[in-house]
């Protein structure tokens, strides 16, 4: 078999839509039998959204030129990861685009340039081929978007009751450009810290979409592909110390992470973070920290204060880092320990996330 091209060169899919092969309403239990029905499925869902030169084969597996990898950087970058977002759409996206997107910036934040995914899908006996369809191709729009290709997946169907709905796991392959080194044990006293926008928007718009809270100012998810800004802040600023995509567990989760494995001390200025109005009154009204709240399309960046300029300059400069903001800095003070200066004048030290404020937000 000829080496697939490499995303960005694979050509946009031009042939009709495939004829849908499918002709039940609900999954049953066949479609995962490993016989005719479940290739009926992979052909009219999956191979009829995802179409690309490396998963047309239908084999076991994708198949690489090495040639091809090592042209792009020195080392691969491999991720995964499982989605179980409840409900499977909320304003902003659904689990299909969650699932690319989140396994896209989990590659990006490593300074990769992510190639290939791979999609797991666990489905519930019952569930509706049609929504499974428009997931599907939910999941190549925002493959498009971020310039990757799902190039191999597996299908799997329980019983009833045996799973909710849906569940997708995403694995990910990306090449990491030569001479870029960034970690979270890289933050270093004179850091500044800096996000690239509203933090909280997919958190809220989750339990808004649960109906456990009627926003008058309905909230979009921030779900989106990062590589694109990533790829501007590294043009711009390519002595990036870290950079983590801040999902679960928020913005304080991550500094938390920061500061445990560089073993420094991180301050916050509260006055500095931005917050939309709704997602603070959402806040405030049930007792959320933002601070924790998920997010699908933020990233925090760590560099050398002499830098930020340029790096904040970058961001606003591009449309997934408008509202970009510093709100930070890392210090030489007590060791492992994040801590914030509040609106009131004082200071609290903000902990690593223990539990969790809002269950299968992704």
């Amino acid at each position: 078999m000829n080496a697939p091209m490499k995303p960005a060169d694979l050509p946009p899919r031009r042939t009709p839509p495939r004829r849908q092969k499918v002709g039940l309403a609900k999954i049953n239990l066949s479609h995962g039998s490993g016989g005719k029905a479940m290739r009926d499925l992979i052909d009219d869902v999956f191979l009829g959204s995802f179409d690309n030169p490396a998963l047309a084969p239908l084999e076991d597996q994708a198949r690489f030129d090495l040639a091809a990898l090592t042209a792009e950087g020195d080392r691969l970058a491999f991720t995964t990861d499982s989605y179980v977002v409840d409900p499977l759409v909320f304003p902003g996206g659904d689990i299909g685009t969650l699932a690319v997107c989140g396994t896209v910036n989990d590659l990006a934040v490593s300074g990769a340039k992510p190639l290939y995914l791979s999609c797991g899908a666990i489905i519930e006996e019952g569930f509706p081929v049609e929504d499974l369809r428009r997931i599907a191709a939910s999941m190549r729009r925002a493959a498009d978007a971020a310039g990757v290709a799902i190039v191999t997946g597996d299908t799997k169907v329980v019983q009833r009751g045996a799973a909710d709905k849906l569940f997708i796991n995403t694995a990910g392959v990306g090449v990491i450009r030569a001479g870029l080194d960034i970690a979270a044990r890289r933050a270093a006293p004179g850091d500044a810290i800096l996000v690239n926008g509203l933090l909280g928007d997919h958190g809220a718009a989750i339990l808004n979409a649960r109906g456990d809270l009627a926003l008058e100012t309905p909230v979009d998810s921030d779900c989106r592909p990062l590589n694109g800004l990533i790829d501007a802040i590294l043009a711009a600023c390519p002595e990036v110390h870290c950079l983590r995509d801040a999902t679960r567990g928020g913005l304080a989760t991550v500094l938390n992470e920061f500061a445990e494995a560089a073993g420094v001390s991180i301050e916050l200025e509260e006055s500095r973070l931005p917050l939309r109005e709704a997602v603070k009154g959402f806040c405030e009204i049930l007792g959320l920290d933002p601070l924790y709240l998920a997010n699908e399309g933020k990233l925090v960046l760590v560099l050398p204060e002499p830098q930020a300029a340029a790096a904040l300059e970058a961001m606003r400069a591009h449309p997934d880092g408008r509202d970009a903001a510093v709100v930070g800095r890392v210090t030489d003070g007590p060791a492992r320990r994040v801590i914030m200066s509040t609106l009131f004048g004082g200071q609290r030290v903000v902990d690593m996330l223990v539990g969790d404020q809002l269950p299968r937000i992704c």
